[in-house]
């Protein structure tokens, strides 16, 4: 009589499990952030000229997004393992499961192992191996470098830009095969844009960082003046950047499209400015979350923007609502 419920208990709990333990892996790959990563790979894959010549555009686009996954979050499980010790001290990352001790350091190897390698086979065998090669030397700089480099000197956030800004890079190279001018502009894009990103991320988790001895704000003393100037000065660098695309053949500002892309970057800019300079001016943990956050709304502007103006060999007709059609219905020829 009471086989059936017994089951249904046992069933119940052994589900509970999985969903946990399912949970602890997206937790390991820090999923909100590796998205983010992999969203600006993905775009920086469709601005390419090699991306309209893909006949199977959505499934690129899922494996590239699915390589990207993997590789990002292989890093991501690396920097859990190795901070294992470090992150059980932090209020903001004792619940990972490394640190907490739900997961041992020998399956976060495991799965890190697996996960990069497998990202990087897909990278190579659907797109190619120079972007397999990138993403391999993004995920050993990040892991292996920036990680432990954190502990030692504020140059870290420095070393920690560069496999930061990679992944559009790694998205020009899987749509081009080649590391031409338009990579480089999108790759120094994400790099500036990661100091004030960042920086906000390190003032408002200052006390946190300081107490496990991470060295990540650019003075010495903590949040200063000189730190929130740091902020606009980098923020203003990406004016130029974020228009640089217009003067390259990349993006045209010729049409309806354009314009409108232009003054998205425009009002994008200026509104990223006046946070920094908000966080100069107020010098407060509100300020500096308020640049955290809106660094997060900036950079999917960004490049949206950018691929709305796109040059396309054969711009479709029809203005604006005629180029997001083309755009939507490439996707599934």
């Amino acid at each position: 009589m009471g086989g059936p419920a017994y089951c249904g208990i046992g069933m119940g709990f052994g589900g509970g499990l999985v969903m946990r333990k399912l949970k602890d892996y997206l937790q390991l790959v820090k999923l909100s952030l590796t998205i983010m990563v992999v969203f600006s790979s993905v775009l920086s894959f469709m601005l390419t000229k090699g991306f309209d010549a893909y006949e199977d555009k959505l499934f690129r686009i899922l494996m590239l997004f699915a390589g990207g996954m993997l590789v990002t979050g292989s890093a991501n499980a690396i920097n859990q393992v190795v901070e294992k010790e470090t992150d059980a001290l932090m209020k903001r990352t004792g619940k990972r499961p490394v640190a907490a001790g739900r997961m041992s350091v020998q399956e976060g190897w495991a799965f890190a192992i697996v996960t990069g390698a497998l990202g990087i086979f897909v990278l190579g065998n659907y797109f190619n191996w120079l972007a397999a090669g990138l993403a391999t030397f993004s995920l050993f700089l990040y892991a292996f470098i920036y990680t432990p480099l954190k502990k030692v000197n504020s140059i870290a956030v420095l070393v920690g830009a560069i496999p930061g800004a990679l992944p559009c890079l790694i998205g020009w190279a899987a749509g081009d095969n080649t590391l031409s001018i338009g990579g480089w502009i999108l790759f120094a894009f994400q790099f500036f844009w990661q100091f004030p990103h960042f920086w906000a991320i390190a003032w408002v988790a200052h006390k946190d960082y300081s107490s496990v001895g991470f060295k990540l704000l650019p003075a010495d003393k903590g949040p200063t003046k000189f730190t929130a100037m740091q902020t606009i000065a980098y923020s203003l660098l990406l004016v130029p950047v974020t228009l640089a695309p217009f003067f390259t053949g990349m993006c045209s500002y010729n049409d309806t499209k354009g314009l409108i892309s232009v003054g998205l970057l425009l009002l994008a800019n200026l509104f990223m400015i006046g946070r920094c300079v908000t966080l100069y001016r107020k010098m407060d943990i509100g300020s500096a979350r308020k640049v955290m956050f809106g660094s997060y709304m900036y950079l999917p502007v960004v490049l949206l923007a950018l691929l709305l103006s796109k040059v396309h060999p054969a711009p479709p007709a029809g203005g604006v609502i005629g180029s997001i059609l083309h755009l939507v219905s490439t996707l599934f020829v």
